[in-house]
């Protein structure tokens, strides 16, 4: 079992608050991802789970304990850092088997541990190795290795993969999914790149200024953002937020609408239904071989971003029409807090 769950945590560093009572409920079994800018307060949130940092108020419980007060050791959770933290000297199955070792486990338990680790992970070949033999996901690997064997109750995940190139990220993204979906272990994933967030998680908690904003599926906070930041963050490219007389027409202090659901069409035509159609001037245009990004001034509005087919044809000072998408519309009202 691996229920997490805080209440009230609030963390003061000197005089600076970081985590304003942060209230979540995590499930057995979960894939958890902590998503925000640089500050936000998710590996902070993080280290005060794994009892790496004392609280300042509140309580953690997993599966109804009371942790708060608990070293780390105690809480029975594994944590994998961004820095892999092997030790260089020793081989891939000393490294597995450490802290095994230091718990003074028996031997033949260790060495089953280990064997099922490396078989699981696919390092049964490189276990005479050591680390600096090893390419980067083959340390990473280890390093989540080193988690497994503790049987834990969940895995912690401070970036663990961002030390990694753009296609290793991705093949790596897709290794540690399938991980935990085999171990069925409970995980909590810190991350500030929300591509990872929305393909690893069974659920996103979105953080801003050590404050929870929302926490859903990635379909839920893509289809339904609660307020203005999270829409702004969640979507790659992110959502166009309007202001001025195009969201007043909608009864809102802010429209958005995301790229991709906006349609272009070459030259100033009509919308072809009861829409909108904004006309303007592309101002960039990215191809990128199956999608091509347009960034369009439209008088009145500003830059509007599109997301279109790579066949689009289209070139700076080219005039275009813009046609929302009606029904993908999103308003918020003057607190940025969205409207239903």
């Amino acid at each position: 079992m691996g229920r997490i769950t805080l209440q009230g945590v609030r963390k003061v560093f000197d005089d600076t608050t970081v985590i304003h009572g942060a209230d979540l409920e995590i499930e057995d079994g979960k894939f958890i991802v902590f998503v925000g800018p640089s500050g936000c307060g998710k590996t902070t949130l993080l280290r005060l789970i794994a009892g790496l940092e004392d609280l300042s108020d509140g309580k953690i419980l997993i599966d109804g304990r009371d942790v708060t007060r608990l070293p780390p050791a105690g809480r029975g959770l594994s944590m994998v850092f961004q820095s892999y933290a092997l030790y260089p000297h020793m081989t891939v199955r000393n490294n597995i088997a450490f802290g095994l070792k230091m718990a003074r486990l028996p031997k033949d338990e260790i060495a089953r541990r280990v064997a099922k680790a490396a078989e699981i992970l696919n390092l049964t070949d490189y276990l005479e190795r050591r680390p600096g033999q090893l390419s980067g996901g083959q340390r990473q690997r280890v390093a989540i290795g080193r988690a497994i064997v503790r049987e834990p109750k969940g895995f912690l995940f401070d970036e663990p993969l961002s030390n990694l190139d753009a296609a290793l990220r991705a093949q790596m993204r897709l290794e540690v999914t399938r991980l935990q979906k085999q171990l069925k272990t409970t995980a909590i994933y810190v991350t500030h790149d929300q591509v990872e967030a929305m393909t690893m998680a069974d659920q996103i908690v979105v953080l801003q200024a050590g404050r929870i904003e929302q926490v859903g599926s990635p379909l839920e906070l893509y289809e339904r953002p609660a307020n203005v930041f999270v829409a702004g963050f969640i979507g790659s490219p992110r959502m166009n937020l309007l202001t001025g007389a195009v969201a007043e027409r909608h009864d809102a202090s802010t429209l958005g609408i995301r790229p991709e659901h906006v349609r272009v069409r070459h030259g100033s035509v009509e919308a072809d239904g009861p829409g909108e159609a904004w006309i303007g001037t592309v101002v960039q245009a990215e191809h990128l071989g199956s999608d091509t990004f347009l960034y369009v001034d439209v008088p009145g509005m500003g830059a509007v971003n599109a997301r279109c087919t790579g066949e689009l044809r289209a070139a700076p000072g080219d005039k275009v029409t813009l046609l929302p998408d009606a029904a993908r519309l999103h308003r918020f009202d003057a607190n940025q807090q969205a409207i239903r």
